[in-house]
């Protein structure tokens, strides 16, 4: 598996595009974006667990019962999430892009970020669509266009082979703030050219998105329009994967890279954040135990607090375990920061230890932060993702809608 370029574009038979549309006042960003498929895909995709959800989530799941679309539009600076007219609005985003495409409105998926509760200005969508030009290297148009308050563009591809047959993979994301587990205000959207039956898309989907998505948190918020998407053309001409054969395993595992590749630019992407926060769990007796842990660590407000003074405050680590709802024996606990500046253990069988509070501000000072977790018991190891709280955060927020 190799690491490449092109972002949604890198797989065969994908374009992109891009434009601003009216729905952000700001020209110079744009606000609507295009991902095409030059035949029909096979389709899978995950929502949010929020009992809110926009509108665009009812008719993206209508669209989807046949496992198929060849299009994805998507707008921000509006989530069209209890909005006036929302559902009608959604239909006439996923008509407008059809109808400029020349495909079958079904065959459409709807995606909006931004504000909640204010009615979409539809017309900007219909009367701009046609302003997007299409391109077979437009991922990072629509990239920047699907942008909130994330201060950069996410991307990544990889190429792979199936049976000798090379195939690809790339995906786009956005978010940045309302990020928890279980998805937050995220959309993810992924296209690859490999032949794989719709169930096993799916499922491949599902299980990666437990680990790698729904690992990440930013505020312990969980957002009303949060999607993923994987749509995958055929176009590779592998040998239809239509069983957990090897073919299956190696699409799973490429996909898995992509997703985890995209959560982590989006924890380290977190609304105000200094800097990216790995906490791993491991000698954990099941991953279920190992990840309600790391979970409750990457939430926590005090630690998050911490990390961004750069302080060594490993009690609030413990504290967050310890409020986690999972049983440990704290008495084989380990807990070290690891940077690039080095490595410090700071607590020894659930009990702190003396440790070098100039060098350990220095490892806490990095871009990237990793905290290591050790519960004694067996072999089970799962890492988290989340970023510090900064007063930045509280600026973005303050004033987020006005």
């Amino acid at each position: 598996m190799q690491l490449i370029k092109g972002g949604v574009c890198a797989p065969r038979g994908f374009m992109a595009g891009a434009c601003h549309c009216g729905i952000r006042k700001s020209q110079s960003k744009s606000d609507l974006a295009i991902i095409y498929s030059k035949t029909k895909a096979k389709t899978a995709a995950v929502y949010t667990t929020n009992r809110v959800k926009a509108d665009c989530i009812f008719v993206t799941k209508e669209h989807l019962e046949d496992h198929q679309a060849q299009a994805i539009i998507c707008n921000s600076g509006n989530a069209n999430a209890c909005a006036p007219y929302g559902r009608e609005n959604a239909e006439r985003e996923a008509l407008a892009c059809a109808q400029y495409l020349g495909i079958a409105s079904e065959d459409v998926i709807v995606a909006s970020t931004g504000v909640i509760g204010q009615e979409l200005a539809i017309q900007c969508i219909e009367q701009g669509v046609s302003k997007i030009e299409l391109q077979e290297d437009g991922s990072n148009l629509a990239a920047q266009a699907i942008m909130t308050t994330d201060t950069r563009s996410k991307d990544c591809a990889v190429r792979f082979e199936i049976d000798g047959i090379p195939c690809h993979i790339g995906g786009i994301c956005k978010g940045s703030g309302m990020i928890h587990p279980n998805m937050g205000t995220m959309l993810a959207f992924i296209t690859c050219d490999v032949s794989i039956d719709a169930h096993l898309l799916q499922k491949a989907l599902v299980e990666n998105t437990k680990r790698t998505f729904n690992r990440v948190t930013v505020d312990g918020d969980t957002s009303t329009n949060d999607m993923c998407v994987v749509m995958a053309n055929g176009m590779a001409r592998n040998k239809p994967i239509v069983s957990e054969d090897e073919a299956y395993v190696a699409f799973k595992e490429a996909l898995k890279t992509v997703m985890e590749n995209l959560a982590i630019q989006i924890a380290s992407d977190g609304e105000g954040a200094s800097r990216l926060l790995s906490v791993t769990v491991y000698e954990a007796e099941t991953e279920a135990q190992a990840e309600s842990l790391a979970k409750s660590i990457c939430s926590s407000s005090l630690f998050k607090a911490a990390m961004f003074g750069s302080d060594a405050n490993w009690g609030r680590v413990l504290c967050a375990m310890g409020y986690s709802g999972v049983d440990f024996d704290i008495s084989k606990v380990d807990i070290s920061f690891a940077s690039q500046y080095g490595k410090i253990q700071v607590c020894s069988q659930g009990r702190g230890l003396d440790f070098d509070e100039k060098m350990a501000k220095k490892v806490l000072s990095a871009d990237s932060v990793q905290v290591l977790v050790s519960l004694g018991q067996k072999d089970q190891v799962v890492t988290c993702w989340g970023c510090d709280l900064t007063y930045d955060y509280v600026k973005i927020n303050g004033d987020y809608r006005t």
